[in-house]
């Protein structure tokens, strides 16, 4: 059967969004609303599989969900047009995790290597949540059988997972499946996107490490709150080597904090790297530092003056999340009254 093209994607609210986030998910869920019929997640159960300190107890839970939902919106995501929802106002996500906690295979999760990197030397400490975090990761996707995920190198392999699992979900009850007028699939085997100039930031102060919330360092990023003046000083103090910008993309390679401050203008542009070295190759980082940080200060600034104006109006930013639930939910259930009848279980 044909499936509808729809695209789910989430995003943890575990605090200071950064410039990560936005070029490496949140601007290119914005451009996706032109081509898909969207559904976007902020993941509050994916935030709670780690230690509470880590995610900071329920005030905090609660203050980031909205922070989040701010930063859709003052990013350009319409939730008129397109769904914009917290994950456990949808109870089918659950649900439908235990579904497939049955249909994927132990040895499946064994291979997922962010688990093994998320619970460092003390695995046994982790929680089941996070070790069976791709499985959550699947159902979230798959009840809404989204035909594609914008996803960073980092999480591809979670997508495979959910392949995996909406494969043989599809070949187990294949007949039950094709009884149910639903043809050879029920599940879509969901599509990755992956676009852009700069879909991995890494840190202002080493380009080797990727852009994080837990850097020691707050010059390490640009969170997406940060005014028009901590913006440009950031940029001013980026890491840089003492040679000349190169003419072409070759002459980034062993040079990890060129690469990736040509990288996030070229993603802030939205130009091709070799556009921004033609334009700014062989002169000085002061120069295309000045060019960078007006550029980064054009663009976020104004994002962040609308996510500190959104986030004052809980509200607003909490009958968003409700609504887009309620639109959800009438999507999700269909899919789980599908999944019951096709595995037998007896339902309302």
């Amino acid at each position: 059967m044909a499936f509808k093209q729809r695209v789910f994607s989430g995003v943890q609210p575990t605090g200071n969004l950064h410039l990560g986030n936005y070029l490496g998910a949140i601007v290119k869920f914005v451009a996706l609303q032109e081509h898909y019929d969207c559904i976007y997640c902020v993941v509050d159960l994916h935030a709670i599989t780690v230690p509470i300190d880590v995610w900071g107890g329920p005030e905090e839970l609660r203050r980031n969900t909205r922070e989040v939902t701010a930063a859709f919106i003052a990013s350009g995501i319409d939730p008129n047009k397109h769904i914009v929802f917290n994950q456990s106002q949808v109870a089918h996500h659950a649900e439908l995790a235990w579904v497939f906690n049955c249909v994927a295979r132990l040895g499946w999760l064994n291979r997922m290597t962010q688990f093994k990197e998320k619970a460092g030397k003390d695995r046994e400490a982790a929680s089941i949540g996070l070790y069976d975090y791709p499985v959550l990761m699947a159902a979230d996707i798959l009840a809404y059988r989204a035909t594609h995920v914008p996803v960073g190198e980092d999480q591809k392999q979670h997508l495979e997972l959910t392949r995996d699992i909406a494969q043989k979900f599809n070949n187990d009850f294949s007949e039950s499946i094709r009884a149910r007028g639903f043809g050879e699939a029920f599940f879509p085997l969901t599509e990755p996107i992956i676009q852009g100039p700069a879909t991995r930031v890494m840190s202002l102060r080493d380009g080797t490490k990727k852009m994080s919330k837990s850097d020691a360092s707050d010059n390490s990023r640009i969170n997406l709150t940060d005014d028009a003046d901590a913006i440009a000083q950031k940029i001013r103090r980026a890491k840089t080597d003492p040679e000349p910008l190169p003419g072409e993309e070759a002459g980034l390679e062993h040079r990890p904090e060129a690469d990736n401050l040509v990288g996030i203008y070229a993603a802030l542009a939205d130009k091709p790297k070799a556009a921004v070295l033609q334009e700014f190759g062989g002169g000085q980082f002061s120069t295309f530092k000045t060019a960078l940080a007006d550029l980064s200060v054009a663009r976020l600034s104004p994002i962040a003056a609308e996510m500190k104006r959104l986030t004052q109006d809980t509200a607003y930013i909490d009958s968003v999340l409700a609504g887009g639930a309620a639109r959800a939910e009438v999507l999700a259930a269909e899919t789980m009254n599908a999944v019951k009848d096709i595995l037998g279980l007896v339902r309302r």
